[in-house]
Order: structure tokens, then C-alpha cells, then sequence
């Protein structure tokens, strides 16, 4: 089950012709309503593709009935004519399900610098309405991967206790693409969630930013930020259920820490999955910053990638940031043993077995009581491979 698991929703995903393996590459979710509210989060990059332009103007309506997603092709850094193809998009989609075109996100991926062949996408688009029911989920999510390996998709059902306003049970889906550039804010990646949940878009966007922050902007697997990334939530309020604020991030959040984490386990070319705890820190955005600092350390990543619990290296990145802490106080583990005591060596490093695919990092700042979790992976021959044949 994936975005059509909540009611209100029905998907589909076809291929129109815009990757050369043929495999599938449009997708159109639908929502039926009664209600249209949404709530989106975009990259961060300056440089931003036409779609995330589009986008941006739609969702600042709070009003989202569809969204079509293409994958082969970013439609970034084309200019003017790339954004009239999305405009075209939007129009095409919205003429097909006789809605307006303002109401409709347009999501791409795939290589940057080069317009989207819209005599295939469109009638890409009309494939897609007319194939889309509530079994298209799977469907749509694998139509939008590009290195992906797999179609990564996650749900959760949600209670709204006595206390909410129109208590009862609702559901939270979604899909999400994403292997490599890897990094905050977002996690280069398209997303969609979706809800039967009846929440108002100010609401939605709440919820989104703090499952966001939580989740997609904590994964770093490699410090590249993409020109695409977006995060659009749907509501349906097909079940009428109102769940309170707290409740709905919960479980929000739950479903996009699902799809960071698978989105982790396909990250290009990697073999280990990396989980950096910082503790002890005087703030979480200073966790955050050492997190991120490690994470995105080469040498570190190359150390784990060798099976090597190289703690040194760990401290040196560390030492990088400016958060607050004293370098005679800071403690290290690694899969559990605490390889630096009070800023130098500690345990063997010998008894760290780094064989398992997951391995932990535990930093302690000694500094105060916040902490923060960073996902990232190892360095690879595979991901230098994929990222330097990935135009050819």
C-alpha cells in the first residue's frame, strides 16, 4: 500500500517513452476529495527546477486535486521553455480530468540541463488518468525511480483520540524516489503523502515541516543537494476524522522516517548503513551540525566502508564544527564500544565488528542534554562508478 492506502486516492504509472529502457516513467496521483488541502517542502538549492517553480505557485494556494510526476528527465536548468513545459503539463492534466491547471503539482527527476520530450509525456499523462484506480500505487511509485533500485513506498494507520474534535481512524501513505545526491534539505528526492485525514493546509504544513525536519532533512549520504526536491502532502478528508496536531505528526512522521530509511538502504553504490547519535550537546542544531559534519567526512565514510573503526577521523570532523564542546571531554563509540574516553583512546578499537551492515557512531559532546540522529552511508567504488557514467 503506498499513497492510494488512504481513501480519496487513486494513482497510476505508465511508460510513455522518456527513458530509454522503457520501463515505466509517468505517474498522476489523484485526489477525489471531498477535501484539496495540501502542504509541500522544496530543496533548499538556489538553483531550482522549473517543476519546484510551478509547484511552489500552486501549493501556496493550499489547494492541490493532482499531481503528475515524470522521472527521465529534471527539467532543471531549461530556461523559460521549461517552465512553459511544465505549465503545459499542469494544463494537459488538468484538461484531462476537467479541473484547472492551478491545482495541479508537477513533480520531475532525472538529468539536469536538457527539456523533456513532451510528445511522449503528454500522452504519457493521458495513460496515466485513464489507468489510474486505488490499486495504482505500486504502480506510480515504481514509475518515478531513476537509479533506484526499488520502489519505496510506506503507511501507517492513525488514531484521533476522544479528545480530537472528529476522533476516529485514518490512514497516512506514501512513496518517495531517491539513491543518490543524497543530503539536507531534503534528501534529493520527490515524495508524495497522502491522507483521508480531514486537516486544514495550515495544518498540513505543520505537521509536514516538523516530520521533515525529523526524517528526510536528517539523511546525508552525500552532501549533494538537488535542484528537484519536493515533499507533497495530500489530504482526502474522505474519513472526516480530525486528528490533533501531535497525533498526526506522529504518525506523519513515522511514514517519512520509513521512506528516509529505505531511501537509505538503496543509497548508490553503499554497503553500509551509517546511524551517527550525537548526545550530550548544549543545542540540537549543534547534534545536527556534528551529525552532518561526520557525515559527510570522506575519510570517515571510507574508514567504515574498510571495516575500519578509524576513530581518529571521527574526532578530526568534529573538531570542524563550532559547536560547543571541549575536545578533552569528548567520548566516542562505534557499534557500541567506546573506542575514545575523555578525547583520546579508549577501548580497543580491535573489538569493534564492523561486519554487520548497519554500524552505529555514538559522539558525546559532554556539552548538555540535546541530541540529534544523522543517516548517511559509506564511501564506495560503486558510487564513484554510478556518478560519473550516470549522463552516459
Amino acid at each position: 500500500m503506498s499513497v492510494t492506502a488512504p481513501s480519496g486516492f487513486r494513482a497510476a504509472g505508465v511508460a510513455a517513452g522518456l527513458k530509454e529502457s522503457g520501463q515505466p516513467d509517468v505517474a498522476v496521483v489523484l485526489n477525489d476529495g471531498p477535501s484539496r488541502a495540501a502542504a509541500a517542502v522544496f530543496t533548499a538549492n538556489r538553483v531550482q527546477a522549473a517543476p519546484v517553480l510551478w509547484t511552489r505557485q500552486v501549493v501556496s494556494g493550499g489547494r492541490v486535486r493532482a499531481v503528475v510526476l515524470n522521472s527521465g528527465g529534471a527539467n532543471a536548468c531549461t530556461g523559460a521553455p521549461g517552465f512553459q513545459d511544465t505549465h503545459a503539463t499542469a494544463e494537459h492534466l488538468a484538461q484531462a480530468i476537467d479541473d484547472s491547471p492551478g491545482e495541479i503539482a508537477v513533480c520531475s527527476t532525472g538529468l539536469i540541463g536538457e527539456r523533456l520530450p513532451m510528445d511522449k509525456l503528454l500522452p504519457g499523462v493521458d495513460a496515466a488518468v485513464a489507468a489510474v484506480s486505488r490499486a495504482g500505487g505500486l504502480f506510480a511509485a515504481d514509475a518515478i525511480r531513476t537509479t533506484d533500485t526499488v520502489v519505496k513506498i510506506a503507511f501507517r494507520h492513525g488514531v484521533a483520540t476522544a479528545s480530537s474534535s472528529a476522533p476516529g481512524v485514518y490512514v497516512v501513505g506514501g512513496m518517495a524516489k531517491g539513491a543518490g545526491m543524497l543530503a539536507p534539505a531534503l534528501a534529493t528526492m520527490l515524495c508524495v503523502l497522502t491522507t483521508d485525514a480531514d486537516l486544514s493546509a495550515a495544518e498540513l504544513d505543520a505537521a509536514l515541516r516538523s516530520a521533515v525536519a525529523q526524517t528526510f532533512d536528517r539523511l546525508d549520504a552525500d552532501g549533494c543537494m538537488s535542484t528537484n526536491d519536493t515533499v507533497l502532502l495530500m489530504a482526502s478528508g474522505a474519513t472526516g476524522v480530525r486528528p490533533g496536531h501531535r497525533e498526526f505528526t506522529v504518525t506523519l512522521t513515522e511514514v517519512c522516517a520509513d521512506l528516509a530509511r529505505q531511501l537509505q538502504l538503496d543509497a548508490e553504490g553503499a554497503q553500509k548503513m551509517i546511524t551517527i547519535e550525537v548526545i550530550g550537546a548544549a543545542s540540537e542544531n549543534d547534534a545536527v551540525t556534528v551529525g552532518r559534519a561526520i557525515a559527510r567526512n570522506n575519510l570517515v565514510k571510507c574508514a567504515i566502508g574498510g571495516e575500519d573503526a578509524n576513530w581518529g577521523r571521527i574526532l578530526a570532523a568534529v573538531g570542524t564544527t563550532g559547536a560547543v564542546f571541549e575536545p578533552d571531554r569528548l567520548n566516542v563509540a562505534v557499534n557500541g564500544v567506546w573506542v575514545c574516553r575523555q578525547g583520546a583512546a579508549g577501548d580497543e578499537r580491535a573489538k569493534v565488528d564492523l561486519t554487520p551492515k548497519d554500524v552505529t557512531i555514538t559522539v558525546d559532546l559532554s556539552a548538555g542534554p540535546q541530541s540529534a540522529v544523522i543517516l548517511t552511508t559509506d564511501l564506495t567504488a560503486a558510487y564513484v562508478h554510478e556518478n560519473s557514467a550516470y549522463s552516459t
